[in-house]
């Protein structure tokens, strides 16, 4: 059983509205997320000692999220990650979208989802939060109406994305939590044990665009589909990390698509999709200037996200297009917390 509450979290500046915060807590999982960028603030889960941790980055109050920082914990959209140039065309029609990112968008403009304040609803097992985008906004054609909903049953929280605009627009929408398994604050994450079960990935260029190339993992460093211990996977390929799209072709069914452990604490972290693709970043851009719930800094590979999601750029690479044409498209995401060694829910 699932226990939902929620109380004020802030008021945003110059009027523009107040910000409510909603626990979701079962024996195994106590999530926290706010109405402003429907942002999970805080994720708590067991280890192998029955101790809870939080495991996901983030601040302590409002202003913190109102201050730049990398997408902590937020719903992104309307399209998660690049779009080169900030171009695109859709019906004959070419769109300009604000440059944020090199010579990119990214992650839905200057003022995407992460910036809105949604209307939330509470259900059974946790939040439903809601939010029209006006067409036009941020560049993007079309009034699109977006539910997400997050949902606690046991050791699983479940993250639902539903849409509907009245003209042909792109649409990817994924969260972009940022995980420690050690827990938050605790250093790095180059002891974290990955596995993608990805044959493909997509090779980018030097803004992080991808070349169009769909490229096999087998004898590369993308090749995750037998877990490795992070630091010593990049030591043996000589990488700075990771920020690359695995590719898993388009599914209808739930499917599990990732798997993290951390040995030492005995936690590890199951993600399931309907999409057909998953971010793997390793928060190469922290820098340790950000500091957060504690009073925590927070160091390059400290963190690894896990963005379900489609191909970046789709709308500029036909043979990956991902448009929305105004019927109602589902994308489901899963997070399966295990502890001690044990699933603690199946």
């Amino acid at each position: 059983m699932t226990s939902v509450s929620r109380e004020v979290f802030g008021v945003l500046p110059d009027g523009g509205g107040t910000v409510e915060r909603f626990h979701l807590e079962s024996d195994f999982l106590r999530v926290d997320i706010i109405s402003y960028g429907c942002i999970i603030t805080r994720l708590e889960t067991r280890d192998k000692h029955r101790n809870f941790a939080d495991i996901v980055l983030g601040f302590d109050d409002l202003e913190g999220y109102l201050n730049k920082h990398p997408y902590f914990g937020a719903v992104i959209g309307r399209v998660a990650n690049r779009i080169a140039n900030g171009k695109f065309s859709v019906d004959g029609n070419d769109y300009q979208l604000p440059i944020n990112n090199g010579p990119n968008s990214l992650h839905g403009g200057l003022k995407g989802f992460d910036k809105a304040l949604w209307t939330p609803e509470v259900i059974p097992n946790g939040v439903c939060f809601s939010y029209t985008s006006a067409d036009g906004e941020e560049g993007y054609p079309g009034e699109l109406k977006v539910w997400v909903t997050y949902t606690v049953d046991g050791s699983k929280l479940t993250v639902n994305y539903r849409a509907q605009s009245n003209k042909t627009t792109p649409i990817n929408l994924t969260n972009h939590s940022y995980f420690n398994l050690a827990g938050q604050g605790t250093g790095t994450i180059y002891d974290h044990h990955v596995l993608i079960d990805a044959e493909h990935y997509l090779p980018v260029d030097d803004t992080m665009i991808p070349t169009g190339q769909v490229a096999p993992a087998e004898g590369t460093a993308f090749d995750l589909r037998k877990p490795v211990e992070l630091d010593t996977h990049m030591k043996n390929f000589s990488i700075n990390g990771f920020d690359h799209n695995f590719c898993f072709g388009e599914k209808q069914a739930l499917q599990q698509c990732a798997r993290v452990h951390h040995p030492s604490s005995g936690r590890m972290l199951t993600v399931c999709t309907t999409q057909p693709g998953v971010q793997f970043y390793t928060a190469n851009f922290l820098d340790g200037s950000l500091k957060g719930k504690g009073g925590a800094v927070y160091p390059k590979h400290s963190a690894f996200c896990l963005e379900t999601q489609a191909w970046p750029d789709a709308v500029n690479k036909p043979s990956e297009m991902f448009l929305f044409d105004g019927r109602f498209q589902f994308a489901l995401s899963a997070l399966f917390v295990v502890c001690d060694g044990s699933v603690c829910f199946a």
